[in-house]
């Protein structure tokens, strides 16, 4: 790297503040989403109550944001574009930020590649403009505005044309503000932002969220509803916990509402949107007992704790943070969604039942019912209903009378033979069937193809697949009589030696007292190895020293390991789903009944292990829908 000749000494040299904005601009502002999260941050933390923000050509030709919020004097524009001058802090203690900006760098560095303007007006003030391109400032001008900032940024990076080969298309752009926005609205859920794009002269709003007003619950489900939509609000668990200075609230899907991909996971810490791994992976980590690696759950979760237990001058764009007890925050997160899924018992979302109901609608949206007759008026109706009346002493033989055969199914008169059995009249006659009143899935009312259980509920039907419902209650047990008994180990007949550095050797024998109780033990051999004596039996054959550096990574990470532990849940799946009631089984009514109630009264039983819904519910309106009848 160094290419200076080795008889010519470098010469140190004082970077002129040009240069030196632009080096700040790589790291703060990487695209046009990175300029309009700055701008939108310092409209809030200006005590907005309106944002609206216009994007032309995907934010490189122009980006202008307009806030009520408290404004700026002229005297103080000249400052705001100076580096590291800022309203939010005074310096004295840089943990202790209660604002989205506090840096002072995002003016200064969007001044320095862009063609910026500021006008603002603050109360009982005069409005004032300043502008500043290629990082030479202007004079502060008179400006007409009735209250709050106006911030127009024009030919984005036009001063490091480099950086614009980097940008994608306009429209990729447009998608990545649009997110920038619904995070920081999710944020404020007490805000209204809009988002339009101006492009071509023209004025279409891409996106609006309206101010939300209620209690924390009420704002935060109502600004969900507006930015990931009613579906997700509706299939969603509230989330509220507190452990040692830590919070958590926000919405938490049901493992059935799951995302192909993360789009869905908004985290949050005091009310700033981050993305950290060691959220997401908690956040994972509570949904690997619901969901197959393939699919994500969907959540917003909020974190808020005292802003010295967290550090958010990590990065640049403040999108990291890190926590003084990684571990604590980890838990309080794992463990709260899975008492929230818990408490949800069998429910299972939504979407599932309205994702049968399309797959039942074979014909193309908008195409004419040809097949469906015109309604009769009521009238007409009921003149049918008494001309079909049976008389008084009239019993009118069966039309379809089925034949018994052999086998034990029945031949219908028409020539039509079905799998429908026929009780054998000479038996006792079998218990009668519970009543569907009251009972969340209702009664059973008969088995088809020997896997779907079809069962009345109060308002509608319920189809049950047999094998998956079943494979959720036996790795529920399971679970149960492994907590309650302890994990048996394996006495290893000659112990495994693993050398460690001694970094590793100290982390890893701080959890060794957690890993004996999931049946891993350990213990020092001195120097920098470990001894393990006992292995999880129902792992059987395990790699050591592979398990072992697999458990030091997620320490590394997530400050606990969680690894052995899945590792055995894994196992207890696949026995469950083995052990389980097997496809082709018939089963008795009074065996279908039983495996009903037990789902109402097992937690997680709305879905089997791999997150593939284990009943679906509809409506008796929506079979109606089906057939023409509202």
């Amino acid at each position: 790297m160094n290419t200076h000749s080795p008889n010519i000494r470098p010469v140190i040299r004082q970077l002129d503040d040009a240069a030196i904005n632009r080096i700040a601009a790589g790291e703060v502002v990487e695209r046009p989403a990175s300029a309009v999260k700055e701008l939108v941050e310092n409209a809030i933390d200006a005590g907005a109550r309106r944002v609206s923000v216009d994007i032309a050509d995907g934010g490189k030709t122009l980006i202008r944001v307009t806030d009520d919020g408290c404004g700026m004097s002229g005297e103080e524009l000249p400052l705001a574009l100076s580096r590291h001058a800022t309203s939010k802090i005074d310096g004295s203690d840089l943990l202790d930020i209660n604002s989205f900006g506090f840096r002072g760098e995002a003016l200064p560095s969007l001044g320095a590649v862009g063609r910026l303007v500021i006008q603002s007006r603050a109360q009982g003030e005069e409005g004032a403009e300043i502008s500043v391109s290629g990082g030479q400032i202007g004079a502060v001008k008179p400006a007409a505005l009735n209250g709050g900032t106006v911030v127009s940024l024009r030919d984005l990076f036009y001063a490091t044309p480099a950086r614009l080969k980097f940008l994608r298309t306009d429209r990729a752009e447009m998608q990545a503000i649009s997110d920038v926005l619904k995070r920081l609205s999710m944020a404020e859920p007490s805000v209204g932002f809009t988002l339009r794009d101006v492009s071509d002269g023209k004025d279409r709003v891409t996106f609006r969220a309206d101010p939300c007003t209620g209690d924390l619950f009420d704002a935060l489900r109502g600004r969900l509803g507006q930015v990931m939509g009613a579906e997700f609000t509706d299939n969603a668990l509230s989330v509220d916990a507190e452990r040692e200075g830590f919070r958590l609230t926000g919405l938490a899907a049901l493992p059935t509402y799951s995302r192909g991909s993360s789009v869905a996971q908004y985290l949050f810490v005091n009310g700033r949107p981050v993305q950290d791994k060691l959220l997401v992976g908690a956040l994972r980590g509570a949904y690997a007992d619901f969901l197959s690696r393939d699919r994500h759950p969907a959540a917003a979760l909020f974190v808020d704790c005292d802003p010295h237990l967290v550090d958010v001058n990590v990065h640049p764009a403040k999108s990291e943070v890190r926590f003084r007890e990684p571990g604590l925050v980890r838990g309080l997160i794992v463990s709260s969604l899975r008492h929230a899924l818990a408490e949800a018992g069998h429910r299972a979302s939504t979407t599932v039942a309205g994702a049968t109901l399309g797959a039942m609608r074979p014909e193309a949206p908008g195409a004419p019912r040809v097949y469906q007759m015109d309604r009769p008026s009521q009238g007409a109706l009921g003149m049918a209903y008494r001309a079909q009346a049976p008389q008084p002493g009239y019993a009118p033989e069966p039309a379809y009378a089925p034949a018994p055969r052999e086998d034990g199914f029945a031949e219908f008169s028409g020539g039509w033979s079905g799998r429908v059995e026929v009780p054998d009249t000479s038996e006792p006659t079998a218990p009668e069937a519970p009543r569907p009143e009251g009972l969340p899935l209702g009664a059973a009312r008969g088995q088809v193809h020997e896997n779907y259980i079809i069962a009345q509920t109060s308002d509608g039907i319920v189809i049950v697949d047999q094998h998956a419902a079943h494979e959720r209650l036996v790795y529920e047990k399971l679970k149960r009589q492994m907590a309650e008994r302890g994990v048996p180990a394996q006495a290893l007949l000659i112990p495994d030696i693993v050398e460690f550095s001694d970094s590793d050797l100290t982390r890893l024998l701080s959890v060794a007292e957690d890993l004996s109780r999931m049946g891993l033990s350990i213990e020092p051999f001195g120097g920098g190895a470990v001894a393990v004596r006992e292995t999880p039996a129902i792992l059987g054959e395990v790699d050591s020293k592979a398990l072992l550096r697999d458990i030091l990574d997620e320490l590394s990470d997530y400050g606990q390991s969680q690894l052995v532990q899945e590792k055995i849940e894994a196992i207890l799946s696949r026995v469950a789903c083995h052990g389980s009631i097997r496809s082709g089984r018939r089963m008795r009514g009074e065996e279908m009944n039983a495996l009903l109630r037990e789902m109402e009264a097992t937690p997680h039983s709305g879905q089997c292990n791999h997150g593939r819904p284990t009943y679906v519910e509809l409506k008796l309106s929506d079979i109606e829908r089906l057939f023409g009848r509202t």
